[in-house]
């Protein structure tokens, strides 16, 4: 088909202004930029506060000091000594270092620290789960493998419990072999003295070394955890509701792991380390202690007040706050005193003869 040279002509003429009316028009806009929703923050670090840690410590060193404690005793000032050391704990600190370090215990439990964690990334969810923790440590109990964490502390501190109950075993049954020996038959000097020194010593917060402290801090994140002395569980887990002492420590130990446990709420960690349902049984302990002392006289009965009112009773405490029924892997037993070790029995005084009228004379 041939177009005519006029028509040609015409079709050119209207490509050029067509080209032209293009060429003249502004290019479109550029698109938007794409908008990404930003990133969630990352939570905090799991952290505690200083406070906490010297807390922890302190009940940390005075349960290996007890446990330390040797039933060999040589003479009246080795028992003084170890008086001394047995009752060097004030009972307000010590519970509330049962808390501290019943929270160390918890972090150490890696499903309820990642439980607690999946709470921590909104953090409008972590600040209402840490007003609820603050206001009521018991809500540690609805956390996330709370039972796995609470068996594991019950069971480190019973195991706590068991070391001092079998150097107070031991040192009770000393009360009754080293009265053999003649010194510890012998008068205390100064009982006055001695009994206001026991008070004075269990009325004095005890100041833990900075390298034990330094220690537990490496064991929150389980950087090192040489700090702690962990038990192994055996056994069904605990169930709710668990004993104050484990849940006010899985509360602080929830903090810790949401972020919240720092300085910045030591206040706040300070008032959940307060118990005083198990405050009781510690002071009831020291006052015993305080009325064996002073009706005690010889050296040997000294000996009995620390086996008993001091170690024993304190291991009882310890064992009550851990609650529950945890089956403990137990270490080997310690040897006897002594292969014939025997509890002591003074020889009965002997009996008068009785005066006999004589026979009447047949």
């Amino acid at each position: 088909m041939k177009f005519s040279p006029r028509l040609v002509r015409l079709l050119a003429a209207a490509s050029v202004v067509a080209l032209a009316s293009c060429a003249s028009q502004p290019p479109p806009p550029p698109l938007p930029p794409v908008v990404l929703p930003p990133a969630a923050p990352p939570p905090p670090p799991v952290a505690l506060s200083g406070s906490v840690l010297e807390a922890a410590g302190a009940y940390r060193l005075y349960i290996r000091r007890a446990a330390e404690i040797s039933p060999a005793f040589a003479n009246g000032d080795a028992v003084e000594q170890s008086l001394v050391a047995a009752a060097s704990y004030e009972p307000k600190q010590f519970l509330r270092g049962a808390i501290a370090y019943a929270a160390l215990v918890a972090l150490q439990s890696p499903q309820f620290v990642a439980g607690v964690r999946t709470f921590a990334v909104d953090p409008a969810g972590r600040a209402d789960l840490a007003a609820k923790l603050m206001a009521d440590p018991y809500y540690a109990a609805a956390l996330p493998s709370s039972a796995a964490a609470a068996t594991l502390v019950s069971a480190t501190l019973h195991a706590d419990a068991d070391k001092v109950r079998r150097a107070g075993e031991l040192v009770k049954q000393a009360a009754y072999d080293v009265q053999h020996q003649a010194w510890s038959k012998g008068d205390i000097p100064a009982r006055d003295l001695r009994l206001a020194n026991a008070k004075t010593v269990s009325g004095v917060p005890i100041s833990p070394p900075p390298a034990d402290v330094q220690l537990l801090k490496a064991s929150i994140t389980g950087v090192d955890t040489s700090g702690l002395t962990l038990a192994e569980p055996v056994g069904d887990p605990l169930t709710a509701p668990f004993s104050a002492v484990v849940s006010r420590g899985l509360a602080v130990a929830a903090l810790a792991a949401l972020g919240e446990g720092g300085e910045a709420n030591d206040a706040a960690l300070s008032h959940m380390l307060d118990d005083t349902t198990n405050a009781f049984c510690l002071n009831l302990a020291k006052l015993n202690l305080y009325q064996c002392l002073s009706v005690a006289k010889p050296y040997y009965e000294d000996v009995f007040c620390i086996g008993q009112h001091i170690l024993l009773d304190t291991a009882q405490c310890v064992s009550k706050a851990a609650g529950g029924n945890v089956v403990v892997v137990a270490e080997a037993a310690p040897p006897p005193l002594s292969p014939t070790a025997q509890p002591y029995k003074p020889t009965p005084p002997a009996k008068k003869p009785v005066a006999r009228k004589p026979a009447a004379k047949k």
